[in-house]
This record gives C-alpha cells, sequence and structure tokens, in this order.
C-alpha cells in the first residue's frame, strides 16, 4: 500500500488573530502549525499503513519553515516527506496548487515506480476554509473522491469509507486510486514520542522546484494566474451582549419576546 498525504501549515487556529494596520492578518507572534484536518488525515493514513504493508508520504507546498512541519509528520507516522517550494508558486490559488500537486505525485510515481494508491487530505484548510483542495486534485488526476471521511478500509483495490454528511454517515465505495478528504474521526492524532522525534530530525526531507515538473501548466500556477483573487480581509463583526427576558411566568416570557422582535422587525 503507497499512501500519498498532502498538507498545509497555517497559523495556531487555536490563536485569536486580528489585522494589523495593512488590513492583514498580523501573524507576527503566531507559531504556524499543521493544519488541524491534515494531522487527522496523516494519522488515518497511518493507522491504514500500519493494518498492512505500506509507505506514508507526506507533501507540502509551502514556504522552507514547512520545513519543520514535516519533521513533526515524520515523527508521528509518515515514512517520507517532500517540501514543494518556489517562487514561481507564490500567490497560487487552489487551482494551482491542485496542478503543483499532481505534477508533484507524477514524479514521485516515476522516481519510485510506483502508483499511489490512496491521497489523503483534510477536508479544509483552517486558515481559508474553502474544501476544495481536495476535490480539484481528483479533477487534475482523474480519479474518484471521497469526501468528509471518518473511516477507511482498502482490499485490493476497492476502498470503503464511512462519509459523515448532514444527515448522519453513509458508506461509499470507489476503486483506487482515490483521492479522500478527511474530517475529524473518533479519535485524535497521536503525539510523537522523544524516541520518534529523534529519528525524524535525522530523515531527509526532499527538495522540489518548479523545473523538476516537467508537465506544469504553467498558465495555472503563481498569483498573476489565480482564478481567486482576496480583495479585502474583514474581522468578524464582535458579539453584542444579549438581552435576558426574565417574567414572571413563561408565557410571559414569550409574549414580551415576540414583542421585542415585532419591534426589531425580525418578522
Amino acid at each position: 500500500m503507497n499512501i500519498l498525504v498532502s498538507i498545509k501549515q497555517v497559523p495556531d487556529d487555536s490563536v485569536e488573530i486580528h489585522l494589523n494596520a495593512e488590513g492583514t492578518p498580523d501573524l507576527a507572534n503566531v507559531t504556524p502549525v499543521v493544519n488541524a484536518f491534515d494531522t487527522y488525515a496523516l494519522e488515518m493514513a497511518a493507522r491504514l499503513k500500519e493494518s498492512s504493508e505500506g509507505e506514508v508520504t507526506v507533501v507540502c507546498v509551502g514556504e522552507d519553515s514547512a520545513k519543520n512541519s514535516l519533521k513533526n509528520c515524520l515523527a508521528v507516522g509518515a515514512d517520507h516527506a517532500f517540501l514543494v517550494s518556489d517562487d514561481a508558486f507564490k500567490g497560487s490559488d487552489t487551482t494551482g496548487i491542485a496542478n503543483i500537486l499532481k505534477n508533484v505525485i507524477a514524479k514521485l510515481e516515476a522516481d519510485n515506480g510506483q502508483k499511489f494508491d490512496l491521497v489523503f487530505c483534510g477536508k479544509e484548510a483552517t486558515d481559508a476554509a474553502l474544501g476544495q483542495g481536495g476535490l480539484m486534485l481528483a479533477e487534475e488526476l482523474g480519479t474518484s473522491v471521497i469526501t468528509n471521511i471518518t473511516e477507511i478500509a482498502l482490499d485490493g483495490d476497492k476502498v470503503t469509507a464511512k462519509q459523515e454528511t448532514e444527515e448522519g454517515y453513509r458508506t461509499v465505495e470507489a476503486s483506487a486510486p482515490c483521492v479522500v478528504t478527511v474530517t475529524k474521526p473518533e479519535y485524535d492524532p497521536r503525539y510523537p514520542t522523544i524516541k520518534n522525534k529523534m529519528a525524524a530530525r535525522k530523515k531527509p526531507i526532499g527538495d522540489i522546484k518548479e523545473a523538476d515538473l516537467a508537465d506544469l501548466e504553467k498558465e495555472k500556477v503563481g498569483e498573476s494566474n489565480a482564478k481567486v483573487q482576496i480583495v479585502k480581509l474583514y474581522e468578524p463583526a464582535k458579539k453584542e451582549a444579549g438581552i435576558k427576558i426574565q417574567e414572571e411566568t413563561p408565557e410571559d416570557s414569550a409574549i414580551k419576546a415576540v414583542a421585542m422582535m415585532a419591534d426589531a422587525k425580525v418578522f
């Protein structure tokens, strides 16, 4: 079994972030981390690998600082890690990233002489929350895709996954190779042991540049070719204090609540 996991380095989503004077997120004191949903994807991939023979390769399109995140991935189940970093890739939108990843996958498969059975992605990135990456990558690869999964099994070339929906769950089957996007499963990602951290430091991280991707569609990558542009960022409005209604009876409270809503022209 040969598995690839695509990760993204994002600002720590446990920290409240504000805009600076230039109207951009103030990230000066925010630690970059692996996107939370990508950590779930890596944990699920590692568990699948451990249930049978195989390897997990982690790939990140990003800056040089993402090497630390890749080292962390090597300490919690990944066997190989690659950083895809080039000035030509800066500012790429999801369409561009998907095309970059398609070509990275083709290069790694050619180098290793082995196809990837599964490609794991988090369901969305916590910094942008678009939820498009896995879908666009599957379109680029020409493979099937199963979104928002919490469980997965691979038997031969048959992929069986438990998919979360708004109504509950359903079982979905597809043929490998396949792209899956992962939401939060019933377990948390593992913590790295000291031994695994030390071993991860010694593992190399491969560097992939634009020149290494012979079939890259350059008209899709880079800020100038992005189909989606961020025009302006806004901070969410601060929540106003609520109004407490405490009449003598529940009926009186309901009448007052309806009257207040009528005054506010809610209906």
